[in-house]
């Protein structure tokens, strides 16, 4: 796969529709073409300690973000450029369950159609890196082992371009 949007979301507590952070990459033919980034207003609003370490957010950040709603209307378009008619845009995360999961969840919150389509790096390393190769296949020991910088893990925008070029090695 060739073609796709790369996407990293980071929560705010432990319900799946708080993302507070949302980050995308679109590949077009194995290149990243762009990028988005936006903090986001979390959908239950309120931080717990053990999130806030994992990405060093709080509600200090996002008190005046978007909410899901208002951002992923305002990211559709974005979303579909370049598809054909009635193609939907393919989305590719590390641990899918997890991103797609809290895009599922926040966009029942705001009566938005979620997206379907889903790819996974962490699936697609795991069916390819034989066991014992690698200790863990987390995003960041991944980019180690393929030599892809990752600036600030947990940070959206940097995951979800570590991702892309995941992507681009992982997912035929």
């Amino acid at each position: 796969m060739k073609t796709f949007i790369a996407i990293d979301v980071e929560t705010a507590n432990f319900e799946a529709s708080s993302i507070c952070a949302i980050g995308a990459v679109k590949v077009r033919d194995g290149i990243i073409t762009d990028r988005r980034y936006s903090l986001v207003c979390p959908e239950p609003n309120y931080y717990t300690w053990r999130c806030t370490q994992v990405h060093g957010l709080t509600d200090a950040d996002t008190w005046n973000a978007p909410s899901f709603g208002t951002l992923w209307k305002e990211w559709e378009p974005w979303l579909r450029e370049g598809l054909g008619e009635g193609e939907e845009p393919v989305f590719v995360a590390h641990n899918a369950r997890f991103d797609s999961r809290c895009i599922r969840e926040a966009c029942r919150i705001y009566g938005l159609e979620a997206p379907e389509l889903w790819g996974d790096t962490l699936a697609a390393a795991r069916k390819s890196i034989p066991r014992g190769m690698l200790a863990s296949k987390s995003l960041d020991s991944l980019c180690s082992f393929f030599g892809i910088p990752l600036e600030k893990h947990h940070c959206a925008l940097d995951d979800a371009i570590a991702c892309a070029k995941l992507g681009t090695i992982l997912l035929d």
